[in-house]
């Protein structure tokens, strides 16, 4: 049993380093059981561990392959028992995802995305859900470059999610755009939030101090739409699919990046989440939320 062990660690860690590379052939299982000393039914057993676990090919009369897409499976094997930590934004579809992983995604934190990023430089979260947009028009690279750097800094797309303005059904106060809250009771989100950042930079280009705004600060997207929900304000900047659940009103102002910013080293436990990312069942209920765009789900970027 140990010695079986050690022959899957082995080969996992030689996937994952890229010292074994998809499509490589394997020596048979004879040779490869006089390298590890040991039986080539002990072998032949490793192989298929580590292709139940898609590391490796196998087919009847010839040698075993390295698989594609097997450096994630690989992480994803030696790291079975890992649990990856999240901080940062609020998302409701972050629930499905936490719900797909069974226990390997655990969210410490939801307060906002520059708070989570910088729970991530400081090692209290393996990674921080974001979507802050920069001056110049770009996504979250720009900040998880300036706050992580020297880290090894990677996004992990989760999905690009619609933000509009969350009103009451029929929209009686007539809203149509961000120029016509200037004398409206709007919720928003605490300072150094994503959804902050967005609505300042939108009401800046409608030529609007964000300071005038008034109205109830709230600490998640729900919270959003249950104030207009009970007349407390009268719109809210929200996602699309927090309007649905309350059956409210939605009018779309933009499409955003959602990514999880991570370090180098996390993303050994970010390899469960990354995969589940991929798969097109949990692909299929996020985006049932509606607002949602998972095309890209799952793409990792190294930052430079």
């Amino acid at each position: 049993m140990t010695r079986y062990r050690e022959i899957c660690n082995d080969l996992a860690h030689q996937v994952s380093a890229g010292t074994l590379h998809p499509g490589d052939e394997l020596p048979g299982i004879r040779d490869l059981a006089r390298q590890w000393q040991t039986t080539a039914s002990t072998v032949s057993r490793a192989q298929r561990r580590l292709a139940d676990a898609g590391l490796l090919e196998l087919a009847d009369r010839r040698r075993a392959r390295v698989a594609p897409g097997a450096a994630l499976a690989a992480r994803r094997f030696l790291h079975a028992d890992s649990v990856f930590t999240l901080a940062g934004s609020d998302d409701p579809a972050l629930d499905l995802l936490a719900g797909a992983l069974d226990g390997k995604l655990r969210i410490v934190t939801r307060e906002g995305s520059l708070a989570g990023l910088g729970a991530v430089r400081q090692g209290r979260a393996d990674g921080a859900a974001i979507h802050l947009l920069h001056h110049t028009g770009a996504y979250n690279a720009p900040f998880a470059l300036g706050m992580l750097r020297g880290l090894e800094p990677h996004l992990i797309h989760l999905w690009r999610r619609q933000q509009g303005l969350i009103v009451l059904p029929g929209n009686p106060h007539r809203i149509t755009g961000i120029a016509d809250l200037a004398k409206r009771r709007v919720s928003v989100r605490r300072p150094g939030t994503g959804t902050r950042v967005l609505l300042d930079r939108l009401l800046l280009a409608a030529g609007h101090d964000p300071d005038d705004l008034r109205g109830p600060q709230v600490g998640t997207h729900l919270e959003v739409a249950l104030a207009v929900a009970t007349g407390t304000v009268d719109a809210g900047l929200g996602v699309r699919s927090a309007a649905t659940d309350l059956g409210l009103e939605f009018i779309p102002l933009t499409w955003e990046d959602f990514d999880i910013g991570v370090v180098g080293h996390a993303l050994d436990p970010a390899a469960h989440l990354i995969a589940a990312l991929h798969t097109p069942a949990l692909r299929d209920r996020i985006s049932s939320l509606g607002g949602y765009d998972t095309t890209r789900s799952g793409d990792v970027t190294k930052l430079s």
